[in-house]
């Protein structure tokens, strides 16, 4: 009998944001069993690529088809609650402002609704000999599913 292992999790898209939901591991702890700082960069990670798959944009398929990387130009990021051992979280993604060549991301973590890190990131498109690059027009159309809407020309600031 053939068994099939089961697919992970994209997550969704609710009320125009990106849901990933992770389970910490002990793997992801310190020794007081609370999630590392550094590890909610890998987290936040996994939600953007995550969101990028699920709106057809696989970072493989992007690179072969248009040359084009995302790099994190930015990230600031405020830790302001803990994570630990065993617990549930939803990575919770949305877009900011979409420029030429880059785009505000704006992600949260979150136990239960309850916000534990924010973060907002500047990612940039890079071509194939490490210049920018403009976002591509299918890109930017799919990445507007999850646009914050703002007055601002900037990103920061803006609750998702």
């Amino acid at each position: 009998m053939k068994t099939s292992a089961a697919q992970p999790t994209t997550g969704r898209i609710e009320d125009g944001r990106h849901v990933l939901p992770l389970r910490i591991y002990y793997e992801d702890t310190d020794a007081q069993g609370i999630v590392y700082y550094a590890n909610w960069l890998r987290f936040l990670e996994r939600g953007r690529t995550e969101l990028l798959r699920l709106l057809g944009l696989e970072h493989s398929a992007v690179r072969a088809e248009s040359g084009i990387n995302w790099v994190v130009r930015r990230c600031t990021i405020d830790y302001l609650k803990p994570a630990r051992l065993d617990e549930t979280i939803d990575i919770v993604t949305g877009c900011g402002e979409l420029r030429g060549a880059s785009l505000a991301m704006i992600q949260e973590a979150r136990r239960d609704g309850e916000l534990l890190v924010r973060a907002e990131l500047l990612v940039a498109c890079m071509g194939e000999g490490g210049r920018p690059a403009r976002l591509p027009a299918p890109a930017r159309a799919a990445l507007e599913r999850v646009a914050i809407a703002s007055d601002s020309p900037r990103s920061r600031h803006i609750r998702i």
